[in-house]
């Protein structure tokens, strides 16, 4: 990493507005709000259209792949509009650190900056790795410990409303009430102690509230979404995926945000199987601990939906662990790595045969983990329905929508072939 960087001072945080990108709408307006309630001035930026990638191009090479383009792009757009003084805007970028192309945002944003002629714009890596450091941000255990929940409570929010949004017999219900219970958790989550006891109290209330929306009962086609993390979840980066698939009659079903942090903490344990001589003890030990409390949260939030009885919970992350063997190793662990091959796994674990693939232009782990092994799984799992989207500048979504609309059919089909054989 550069070290001649421009660094984020202590001054700058009475002055600055911090621009992020807008990957997980439920997600991120929670992280928004903790960083409000810490003192900093941020933006979530939810901008969309073609013109983000055409500016993205402009100013990031054509061969970078098509989530830096639209991240960057999207960075630039919004320094362009005059919305925002370069003098007073800094950049937040979410960075893991790891051996993925992504953890080169940082520097191609800073080259488009300085092309751009804004070169004394910050940008903040934010990271557990502790890639860089700014005076002015807070990079700490208390703060990634808020954003911790702010990740579980995100997972709930996004499951439950998918669940019942295709359901719901008043249309943006379920919408209304996530909106909601993001304003009320940001609140708990900014200040004060967090109390483990308070958050099982407001998992029960969530779902509670969520169950009480009338639904109507339809037999609707379940879609999985898996993918290169940025196209899986954004809505920019995936044309409004899930929107789409809603409107077409399916329930999509989305593996959350908490298995790719658990993902990343595991691999440390992995790595260290691999090549105990050569890892750190240390981070080992650290990893199995994290580990351990990982799964015990995510324990405690599945408790919580199958006591009230009404949602299907999430997979335990041990579970799609086991699923992985005989299909992929621990080692493959570039970009989203064997998890992505373990989240098609698991979804068909849980009955989610039809599985939507998304392929970002340039994303060479995701064509491996993803596409090249849809192949295997189809071969092992009869029935299993997965079709590989391509997101790029050069895709229109007319073409995705077609594909999308194919695989609907087939699904459906494949629906009412399973009805006509209970039925004799």
């Amino acid at each position: 990493m550069n070290k001649n960087y421009v660094r984020f001072t202590k001054e700058m945080k009475a002055t600055h507005t911090i621009l992020i990108p807008n990957m997980l709408p439920v997600h991120f307006k929670l992280i928004r709000r903790i960083l409000e309630n810490h003192g900093y001035r941020v933006c979530l930026l939810e901008t969309t259209g073609a013109h983000i990638a055409e500016v993205g191009q402009k100013y990031v090479h054509n061969d970078t792949c098509y989530p830096a383009i639209l991240v960057i792009g999207q960075m630039l757009d919004a320094l362009f509009s005059g919305g925002y003084d370069p003098d007073k805007t800094a950049i937040l970028l979410f960075q893991t650190g790891g051996g993925c192309r992504a953890s080169n945002y940082v520097s191609l944003m800073r080259k488009a900056l300085e092309n751009a002629g804004m070169p004394q714009v910050p940008v903040i890596p934010l990271s557990l790795a502790g890639i860089e450091k700014h005076p002015g941000f807070e990079n700490s255990i208390p703060l990634y410990y808020r954003m911790a929940y702010g990740v579980l409570y995100g997972d709930l929010l996004m499951s439950l409303a998918n669940q019942t949004r295709p359901y719901e017999t008043e249309k943006g219900a379920a919408d209304a009430l996530s909106a909601k219970w993001t304003e009320k958790l940001v609140d708990e989550l900014s200040s004060g102690v967090i109390r483990y006891g308070r958050v099982k109290k407001n998992y029960a209330a969530i779902i509670r509230d969520f169950a009480a929306i009338e639904r109507e009962k339809l037999d609707a086609v379940r879609v999985g979404i898996v993918g290169e993390i940025y196209v899986k979840f954004s809505p920019l980066g995936n044309n409004g995926l899930e929107r789409f698939l809603e409107s077409e009659g399916a329930e999509v079903v989305v593996p959350g945000l908490l298995d790719f942090f658990h993902y990343c903490v595991y691999n440390t344990i992995a790595e260290y199987g691999l090549y105990p001589n050569t890892r750190s003890r240390v981070k080992y030990l650290g990893a199995k601990i994290a580990h351990r409390y990982l799964l015990r949260k995510q324990r405690d939030l599945i408790a919580a939906i199958q006591k009230e009885g009404t949602f299907r919970p999430m997979t335990p992350f041990d579970h799609t662990l086991s699923l992985t063997k005989d299909f992929i190793g621990y080692g493959t662990k570039m970009g989203e790595g064997w998890l992505l091959s373990a989240e098609m796994l698991e979804l068909c674990d849980a009955g989610v045969m039809n599985i939507v693939c998304a392929q970002p232009f340039g994303c060479l782990p995701n064509h491996i983990c993803g596409k090249g092994m849809m192949k295997p799984i189809k071969e092992a799992i009869p029935g299993a329905n997965i079709v590989a989207i391509d997101y790029d500048p050069g895709t229109t979504a007319v073409n995705q929508e077609n594909r999308l609309k194919l695989m609907l059919s087939s699904a459906r089909e494949a629906m009412e072939e399973e009805k006509r054989k209970a039925a004799e």
